[in-house]
């Protein structure tokens, strides 16, 4: 071979990869993806805060607490107290009020809220329509837009004509289509001493958001979906309907309900809560189903050699942390004389850790559950972060305050911020803000569960507790 056929080869093969990494940039560019915008800078951001929540030497603190006697919400930062009337920001290391409305009538009260936040890429009819802003019901049919920062009335429709009480909000696709839920309806008592019977249980009213304009009306009704059912919901254009005898059916979803492989799961546990089972809010199509030592995360997959069926397998499983024990139903005392237990234990005897809480934290990809273990009057929760495409167990925060099993909890996990929110008996609830720290020196400080001194300190009106 000639030298300047060499050279050229050498030239040739030297641009070789320069030409590949061109067309992979325009593929990347074609899909979306820069090397320079916001997006790509956002998502470095994000992956740093989760390699740095999950290191061994990060810990979260308890840095404030308040109290309430009316129900206390939680979203994106900010946190309502008094009926979604007094807004505080929870980014900061101390309490910010955003803003304080006036008391209201009873008529006025809210039942339910979502947090409804702009679309990207979207011309949208309003200036207003780019900010963050609360969708609430009220207890007279009223469905409010609120600006999130002011709690200005935006947008107002009134559910006329209704023959039930609306009470519960939620996204069948977040951020585009709202599901507005009633209560279950229920016959006065005369009426059904009287021999009539309620077939209607459930209406569902389904609006488009930005702005808000109504889609249709759906009736949960006996004679249609049977006389055991108990409760119903929709999510991702799936109407998922729950039964009492612990079965769960999936409509409108033809590879589960038309082509019906592993449609029905049953989760295998003897305990006084019921099982739960839902979408994975990820969007991957998966499904989280809830048992009291057990999680099980399933997928759909084809089923082999049959290319026009499909399964519920799992994809993997989180299993509790309990000790191994023999639950004999006969035991032999030390005298020599036979004992028969009456009962077995419960798979959610509150003495065994048992999960109370699963959530996904979308911004990291991250699947967190809160297990919990109560011996008598002391009870002690633990929040966990798995891996959400492995289920591998990658980090676990202590809670320091007690969890009475007895008692309503929330937990939620918002990138660097933990909120603990607990209703006790006589309509106390209390809000409890953890938050990321990093420095070493304090460890011993944030995950000891001994209490430490507390500051309290006043603002607009409320008491908060300072660590």
């Amino acid at each position: 071979m000639c030298p300047q056929a060499a050279a050229g080869g050498k030239r040739a093969a030297s641009r070789a990869p320069g030409a590949h990494n061109v067309c992979r940039l325009l593929t990347r560019r074609a899909h979306g993806f820069y090397a320079r915008d916001a997006g790509v800078a956002h998502r470095k951001n994000l992956g740093l805060l989760r390699k740095i929540i999950c290191q061994e030497s990060t810990k979260f603190k308890n840095v404030w607490t308040t109290h309430s006697l009316s129900p206390i919400a939680y979203e994106r930062g900010r946190i309502y107290l008094d009926n979604y009337r007094c807004c505080i920001s929870s980014i900061a290391q101390e309490p910010r009020i955003l803003y304080q409305k006036p008391k209201c009538s009873k008529s006025e009260k809210i039942e339910d809220a979502l947090l409804l936040e702009c679309p990207l890429g979207e011309m949208l009819p309003s200036p207003s329509d780019y900010k963050s802003s609360l969708i609430v019901l009220t207890v007279q049919n009223w469905l409010l837009r609120l600006s999130a920062d002011s709690g200005e009335i935006l947008e107002k429709i009134y559910l006329a004509g209704s023959c039930c009480k609306f009470r519960y909000l939620s996204w069948d696709t977040p951020q585009e289509v709202m599901v507005v839920k009633s209560s279950q309806n229920k016959l006065p008592a005369a009426a059904r001493q009287a021999g009539i019977q309620q077939s209607v249980l459930f209406y569902l009213a389904v609006f488009q958001v930005l702005p808000l304009s109504f889609i249709g009306m759906l009736e949960i009704n006996k004679k249609i979906f049977g006389n055991s059912v108990t409760d119903v919901a929709v999510s991702n254009g799936i109407l998922i309907v729950m039964y009492s005898m612990g079965l769960v059916r999936l409509y409108n979803f033809q590879a589960v309900s038309e082509q019906a492989k592993n449609g029905i799961q049953d989760m295998k546990c003897c305990s006084l809560e019921p099982d739960w089972i839902y979408f994975h809010p990820d969007m991957s199509g998966r499904i989280i189903h809830v048992g009291p030592n057990l999680i099980k995360v399933l997928k759909l997959k084809e089923v082999k050699n049959d290319t026009d069926q499909t399964e519920v397998a799992e994809d993997y499983t989180i299993v509790a942390n309990r000790e191994k024990c023999v639950n004999n139903a006969v035991t032999v005392t030390a005298s020599g004389r036979v004992v028969k237990k009456r009962f077995n234990l419960l798979d959610d005897d509150p003495e065994q850790e048992t999960f109370k809480i699963v959530d996904y934290e979308d911004e990291l990809d991250l699947l967190s559950t809160v297990a919990v273990t109560q011996i008598g009057a002391d009870g002690r929760a633990h929040l966990d972060f798995h891996c959400n495409e492995h289920g591998i167990l990658l980090k676990t925060i202590p809670l320091l305050e007690s969890w009475d099993v007895t008692y309503s909890h929330e937990v939620y996990f918002d990138k660097d911020l933990v909120l603990h929110i607990e209703q006790k008996p006589n309509r106390r609830f209390s809000c409890y803000v953890y938050q990321m720290v990093c420095d070493i020196a304090k460890d011993d400080e944030c995950s000891s569960h001994e209490k430490p001194e507390r500051v309290f300190c006043k603002k607009g009106g409320r008491i908060f507790e300072y660590i």
